[in-house]
């Protein structure tokens, strides 16, 4: 069984919240190479395969999963603050608040494991600490499900179409589409 694997499709810019979702997927396969390479290391150690599945795990949480977090905290977060009022005004914050304060964990924690899968990469026999990983992923897996329960139904209520057309040009921006 390869450690590699493929991107699903590539969401439009014109549906954000989409793109997020798709972004959520392809962020669990590549949590799924991470704890297939777990499995694969002590058995074949840096293979060309292991190599390759280290480099395609950094290059997306290094660019993709990075981009992510900025849609949110630069385009969407700020777009509802902005848009609620009332009732809805306090969940924006709250909601915001706890998704920036995920967002700076799993980042800590990915930059923990990326020193391993850097090494991994270049071919170097590094442990893969499979309870980092699992860590890794469980905190990725709950923050996804806590966005798509709570973060997408209300940004669809208090987002219009000006909004999220603004959000998805900001979106292709930050990763250098037209």
């Amino acid at each position: 069984m390869s450690v590699l694997q493929q991107d699903p499709a590539f969401a439009d810019f014109g549906q954000p919240l989409q793109l997020l979702s798709a972004c959520h997927e392809r962020i669990q396969t590549q949590c799924d190479t991470l704890r297939r390479l777990c499995v694969h290391m002590p058995v074949h150690g840096s293979d060309a395969q292991a190599q390759q599945a280290a480099s395609n795990v950094m290059r997306y949480f290094d660019s993709a999963g990075r981009h992510h977090h900025e849609d949110e905290e630069q385009d969407i977060f700020p777009r509802m603050a902005a848009s609620a009022t009332g009732q809805n005004a306090e969940r924006v914050a709250l909601l915001t608040g706890q998704l920036k304060r995920e967002h700076a964990e799993i980042t800590q924690s990915w930059l923990d494991l990326r020193e391993a899968l850097e090494k991994i990469a270049h071919g170097g026999i590094e442990p893969l600490d499979e309870l980092a990983v699992n860590q890794f992923c469980a905190m990725y897996g709950a923050h996804i499900a806590f966005e798509e329960a709570n973060l997408m139904p209300l940004a669809k209520l208090l987002l219009d179409d000006a909004a999220f057309a603004a959000i998805g040009k900001a979106m292709a921006a930050r990763r250098g589409i037209r």
